[in-house]
């Protein structure tokens, strides 16, 4: 890394044949280029960490309902995609082994919210399939999510409907 030579003489002009009178090599390590280095790599990092996240093409419905809060642990997610496909998280699962899959992450898990994101596209009856299996899996919480931004009931715009 860095290093040198450091002057511990006393100055008094006297050198010796080789002009080092009083120098030793210096041994100290500069961190300085090291903390730099890691600086720029953690701000590179917490940009494209949100850039990494990735997800199923999935058309949500919009609605007028406001987001829920947010905890300290991340939620546990499921999507069912426009063909039928589920995603637990960020990996795809077969429908045959989501109920054992869910049980195992339940006891695992103290918090029991999990996520339903669902393309409007699939049917009604598929959706309720899949709530009654999250109930089964040990989730009782269940949130489902959508696009802010939909119409209101009585057919007034909500407030995001122009974004």
């Amino acid at each position: 890394m860095g290093s040198g030579v450091i002057d511990r003489g006393g100055g008094g002009g006297r050198k010796n044949r080789r002009g080092t009178a009083g120098r030793k090599p210096m041994s100290e390590i500069n961190v300085t280029p090291f903390v730099d280095v890691m600086l720029v790599l953690l701000i590179i990092f917490m940009v494209a960490a949100p850039l990494l996240t990735v997800g199923v093409p999935i058309q949500l419905p919009k609605t007028a309902a406001a987001p829920l809060p947010r905890k300290e642990e991340e939620p546990l997610a499921l999507a069912i995609s426009a063909d039928g496909q589920l995603v637990l998280q960020n990996e795809p699962i077969k429908r045959e082994q989501l109920i054992p899959h869910l049980r195992t992450v339940a006891a695992e898990r103290k918090d029991a919210r999990v996520f339903l994101r669902a393309d409007g596209a699939v049917p009604y009856a598929r959706v309720m399939e899949i709530m009654g299996a999250l109930n089964a899996g040990g989730f009782r919480n269940i949130g489902l999510v959508t696009e802010p931004g939909g119409p209101m009931l009585d057919g007034t715009p909500s407030a995001g409907a122009g974004e």
